[in-house]
């Protein structure tokens, strides 16, 4: 695949349930402070997510068949030499885990069948079943089908979240000063209910905050390297470079979005 249908791929699986629930979860828990923190979080995760997927390229293994394979559990092997196999295992096993009960399936899912269960009734066992079908559609056709369908749904999808977000911060313009003072404001001095006293509330937007920006942009999970390695590109530096705009896109862009507009 090419490093766009590589990027919009890695965007596939974070744009999304962490935009918006996960901006919200943020908000609610830590304050209008937690925003910030997903900042940060964003910032220093773009470094992460460059240095991760310039490794994926660099040491992802190509078969006789051409068939690409890498990762995580790959540069640990390749770059820090065989004696460290079985912890790239471990990191194999336990990814597994995680894109099964964390951040792969269950909350986008149960995001999904909420949401058409209040706003249309639809019975959750109803939209569970359309859901299976339509990712088995797309998942049986291997990286290259997830990456066609990705390049196409991730643009439009962005596109149009990027323009109701922004209709509704035109509607209220007069507000986001306000918000964003606010935003800077509770970072450090948070009036979140969970707080006590200034420490506590600082660390609760801090926690809050940062926990939610890696769930929305999963730099450092080591998912986006395992999509990355399989682009086509002779200069790792080039991939990382392009992955890393994913984070700014998801957290500085569209969570900044969602978070203006609560």
């Amino acid at each position: 695949v090419n490093s766009f249908k590589a990027l919009c791929t890695a965007l596939a699986a974070t744009v999304g349930t962490g935009n918006i629930v996960g901006v919200a979860t943020a908000v609610k828990a830590g304050g209008p402070g937690a925003l910030f923190w997903m900042w940060m979080a964003a910032f220093f995760g773009m470094a992460t997510k460059y240095a991760e997927c310039l490794l994926a390229v660099k040491y992802r293994t190509i078969d006789a068949d051409g068939n690409i394979s890498g990762g995580p559990m790959y540069y640990i092997e390749n770059g820090l030499g065989k004696s460290y196999k079985p912890l790239a295992v471990m990191f194999a096993a336990f990814g597994v885990l995680c894109a099964y009960f964390g951040i792969g399936t269950f909350a986008q899912v149960n995001s999904i069948v909420e949401i058409t269960k209040i706003t249309a009734g639809i019975p959750v066992m109803y939209t569970g079943i359309a859901l299976t079908v339509v990712v088995a559609a797309v998942t049986i056709g291997g990286l290259k089908s997830i990456a066609n369908v990705a390049s196409k749904i991730v643009p439009a999808m962005a596109v149009l979240y990027f323009i109701t977000t922004v209709g509704i911060l035109v509607c209220f313009a007069d507000k986001i000063p306000g918000a964003i003072g606010m935003v800077l404001q509770d970072a450090f001095t948070t009036t979140a209910a969970q707080g006590g006293f200034l420490g506590a509330t600082v660390m609760l937007a801090m926690r809050s905050g940062v926990a939610r920006g890696v769930f929305s942009n999963e730099s450092g999970l080591g998912s986006a390297p395992i999509v990355a390695a399989a682009a086509k590109t002779k200069w790792a530096a080039e991939q990382g470079l392009v992955s890393m705009t994913g984070t700014f896109i998801d957290t500085i862009i569209i969570c900044s979005l969602t978070g203006l507009s609560l």
